[in-house]
C-alpha cells in the first residue's frame, strides 16, 4: 500500500504534468493556430490525445535519463523527488500564470540539482553538462535552419517568395496540422519524463506506468489551461504566413525528435521561438515581435537560476527540519 508521501509525490507530479500539458500547447500547436490551419479549441482537442501517446509508447528514454542519469549514490528518496517536483510544479504553474514560455526541462533538471546539493546526493555534472550543451544549441540551431529553408523555399518556384498563393493552400494547412501532430505527439515523448521522472528516481513505477500516468496529467493540462498560452505563441511572438510557420513547426519537432532519439531532452519551447525568428529574419525581420521575444529569452535564463535556488533552499529546509 502507499504511503502518504508517495501519494503526495504522485499528486505533485500529476499537477507538474497537467501544468506542463497548459504550457507547452503554443510550441506544438501555435503556428497551426497562427495560420489559421485550426481554431483554438480544435487545436488542443487534436493535442491532447496525441501527448498522451507520445508519453505512453516512446518516453522511456528521457525518463531513464530524468530517473537514474542526474543524481548518483543513494537512492533518491520519496521525500527528495517530493521535493524536486514541488519546486519544479511551482516554476512552472509561475510562469504559465504570466503566459510567459520557458523551459521546463531546464527549470526540473536545476531543482533536481538544488535538492541534491542539499541532501548531500552525488550530482552527475557530465549528464547535465550534455543536456545543457543541447539545450543551448536547439535555438540557434533552429533559427538558422529555418532561416536557410524558408530563404530556399522563397526562391524555388519562378524565383519570386511564395507566401499564400491559393493553389497552395489546403496542402499548407495540411501540412501545419501534420506538424503541429507531430509535435504534440513529441512533446509527450519529450517532456512527461520531467514529471514521471520522479516515478523511476523513487521506485514506484515501471517506465511505461510511469508514462502512462504522466501522460494522463499533460492530456488534461492541454485541455483544460492550455488556451492563453497558446494564443501567446501563435498570436502575439511573430507574424507569420502558413508556409513559414509550417517550416517552423517542421524544424522544430525534427531538433526535438533527434534529441529524444540520443535519450536527451531539449526545450519545444526554444526550439519553436528559435525557428520562428529564423523564418521571420528571411523574410526581412520585420515579422519578429521583438520585445515578446526578448521576454521569452530573459525566461530562459531566470528558469534555471531559479530551479537552483529554489530547489536547494527546500532541500536545506527539509534537512533542517530532518525530514531528508
Amino acid at each position: 500500500m502507499l504511503a502518504g508521501v508517495d501519494l503526495l509525490l504522485i499528486a505533485l507530479a500529476l499537477l507538474f504534468a497537467w501544468s506542463m500539458g497548459a504550457h507547452y500547447t503554443g510550441a506544438c500547436m501555435g503556428m497551426a493556430t497562427a495560420s489559421g490551419a485550426i481554431d483554438v479549441r480544435r487545436a488542443l482537442l487534436l493535442m491532447a490525445p496525441l501527448t498522451f501517446l507520445g508519453a505512453l509508447v516512446a518516453s522511456g528514454a528521457v525518463e531513464t535519463t530524468v530517473g537514474t542519469g542526474l543524481l548518483t549514490g543513494a537512492s533518491v528518496s520519496v521525500v527528495e523527488a517530493t521535493a524536486i517536483v514541488g519546486c519544479a510544479f511551482g516554476l512552472t504553474s509561475a510562469y504559465n500564470l504570466v503566459k510567459l514560455p520557458t523551459s521546463t526541462i531546464q527549470i526540473l533538471v536545476f531543482s533536481v540539482v538544488g535538492v541534491g546539493l542539499a541532501a548531500g546526493q552525488a550530482v552527475q555534472w557530465s549528464t547535465i553538462a550534455r543536456l545543457m550543451v543541447v539545450c543551448a544549441a536547439a535555438p540557434p540551431a533552429a533559427a538558422l535552419i529555418a532561416y536557410l529553408v524558408t530563404r530556399w523555399v522563397d526562391r524555388t518556384r519562378t524565383g519570386h517568395r511564395i507566401r499564400d498563393e491559393p493553389g497552395y493552400l489546403p496542402q499548407i494547412a495540411t501540412g501545419l496540422l501534420a506538424a503541429g501532430a507531430g509535435a504534440s505527439f513529441v512533446m509527450g515523448a519529450n517532456d512527461v519524463s520531467n514529471a514521471s521522472g520522479s516515478f523511476i528516481m523513487a521506485g514506484l513505477f515501471g517506465l511505461v506506468a510511469a508514462g502512462g500516468l504522466g501522460g494522463v496529467g499533460l492530456a488534461v493540462g492541454v485541455l483544460t489551461w492550455g488556451r492563453p498560452l497558446l494564443k501567446r505563441v501563435a498570436f502575439e511572438t511573430v507574424r507569420l504566413d502558413r508556409l513559414t510557420a509550417m517550416v517552423a513547426q517542421l524544424v522544430q519537432a525534427g531538433i526535438v525528435i533527434v534529441s529524444v532519439a540520443f535519450g536527451y531532452f531539449t526545450s519545444l519551447n526554444q526550439a519553436l521561438v528559435g525557428a520562428m525568428a529564423g523564418t521571420g529574419w528571411a523574410r526581412g525581420g520585420g515579422a519578429v515581435n521583438r520585445r515578446v521575444l526578448r521576454s521569452i529569452v530573459t525566461s530562459w535564463a531566470v528558469g534555471p537560476v531559479s530551479g537552483l535556488l529554489l530547489g536547494f533552499a527546500t532541500g536545506v529546509g527539509l534537512v533542517h527540519l530532518g525530514w531528508m
